[in-house]
């Protein structure tokens, strides 16, 4: 990857898990009473034929992993697990009173915080909880992100018997050093372990989460991760940038110096050593920073067109309608979003009084969810088009004036009436989907909110 390019696109920017992106919801303009009818509307259109998913937010860990941005709630007290399924029972409860039949659930995704924090009895409690007023949808989905340090057998053997097919492993980087900046210390034994038990128990995808661009990492640490990644054959990776966001983020993020970071260029690097040993092994690169064999679902996705992202990130299975339980969670009924209380306080309070915990949101207009169509086209198969009138929008020739500079790099080829991302410009997609971000246009951030592109 040419220095000149990183240089020149190494901007910050979101990532599109969802567009418009969550600092530019427009929250004022937001009711309670426009989620409840964009949820009736969305779960009409879509229980009966592709089902509803749920992502289940489980914030519980027992440490601070100081790269992480997820909302969590660090404590040891395992008293707690029970009053939080009670809570997310009531608010699925609440959900279920609101739609006119019962629903029927295609996709599940337990994330966190760290799931595995949770007693397999009470996650047992937990999924039968939810089914005791709901269906499994034909070809349904469940996953969950389990902790190689915490999960246990017995975890694994509890899920797989709930119907439970997919799970993903945070490794990081197996680097001692790097582990120790980051506070997540844990052998590759602990990982090659719970891999083996996922596999000899019978899940059909185990995915692993590297990260790249940690404090201290270097060349060798890459090469050293993704071997013994080889040697336990996942089934999907995530090669994730790491996000170096400490103005949101807190002291979590400041446990060392930003000169222990690799920035540009030699960031950079790291991701382009990973990839090619990745694509060597017999890894498809699947969208941004995703990697699965051809033996996955993911992979199968891709090639088929059904490759979808949301706040779960990419997803093998597109429902319209994501409904997200628990604390900070954010629902997506296709036409608005809903995000949950962040504290957990706050959220335990709205549901003794027996509401939705929702604290903001955002009602899509007519432009954004074009402009949606064309960010997940480009994030899930690396191209767009507007041949169809619904799919066009009076900016695109401007549009497509932006990204002649881009064209000119090789990183994509435009069209009168689509965009191709080419393999060269794969790992700036987040640069280009922002030439459609017509909200980051119109007002560029005043302060720093986004992670850096490159």
């Amino acid at each position: 990857m040419k220095s000149a390019l990183i240089q020149k696109y190494n901007v910050p920017g979101p990532r599109y898990t969802s567009y418009p992106t969550v600092p530019y919801w427009n929250e004022t303009a937001f009711l309670y009473e426009n989620w409840i009818d964009t949820l009736q509307k969305s779960f009409i259109e879509s229980n009966s034929s592709e089902g509803i998913s749920l992502y289940i937010h489980l914030p519980f860990c027992e440490s601070l992993c100081t790269f992480c941005g997820c909302n969590k709630r660090i404590t040891k007290n395992h008293t707690l697990e029970n009053p939080y399924i009670d809570a997310v029972l009531k608010e699925w409860s609440l959900y279920c009173a609101i739609l006119d039949e019962k629903p029927s659930i295609k996709e599940i995704h337990l994330g966190g915080g760290t799931p595995t924090f949770f007693s397999p009895q009470n996650l047992e409690h937990l999924i039968n909880g939810i089914f005791s007023t709901a269906v499994k949808a034909n070809d349904y989905e469940f996953s969950f992100e389990g902790h190689p340090n915490n999960t246990t057998h017995e975890h694994l053997r509890k899920l797989y018997d709930l119907g439970f097919r997919r799970v993903s492993f945070g490794v990081q980087d197996y680097s001692p050093k790097v582990q120790k900046a980051i506070h997540r210390e844990q052998p590759f034994h602990n990982v090659a372990k719970v891999s083996f038990w996922a596999k000899e128990i019978g899940y059909t995808s185990i995915g692993h989460d590297i990260i790249f661009g940690l404090p201290f990492q270097n060349i060798d640490d890459v090469i050293d991760t993704i071997e013994k990644t080889k040697s336990l054959q996942p089934d999907r990776l995530a090669f994730y940038s790491y996000a170096h966001v400490p103005w949101i983020k807190g002291n979590g993020q400041r446990g060392f110096k930003d000169e222990d970071i690799p920035k540009d260029k030699e960031k950079r690097q790291l991701y382009q050593v990973g990839k090619e040993l990745l694509l060597k092994n017999g890894y498809h690169e699947i969208g941004m920073d995703h990697f699965a064999l051809k033996t996955d679902s993911l992979y199968d996705a891709f090639e088929t067109g059904k490759l979808h992202r949301n706040f779960m990130g990419y997803s093998s299975s597109k429902t319209k309608l994501m409904i997200g339980l628990g604390v900070s969670s954010i629902s997506d009924s296709w036409y608005s979003f809903a995000q949950n209380e962040k504290s957990l306080e706050d959220y335990y309070k709205k549901l003794e009084v027996n509401k939705l915990p929702i604290y903001r949101g955002h009602l899509l207009t007519t432009e954004d969810l074009i402009i949606r169509q064309h960010i997940l086209n480009l994030m899930c198969q690396f191209e767009t088009s507007w041949t169809n009138e619904n799919e066009y929008f009076q900016e695109i020739p401007e549009i497509l004036i932006q990204l002649q500079e881009m064209e000119k790099d090789g990183l994509v080829l435009l069209q009168k009436d689509s965009i191709q991302v080419t393999e060269g410009g794969k790992p700036y997609v987040r640069n280009i989907c922002m030439a459609f971000d017509l909200l980051l246009k119109r007002k560029a951030p005043e302060t720093a909110l986004f992670s850096m592109t490159i």
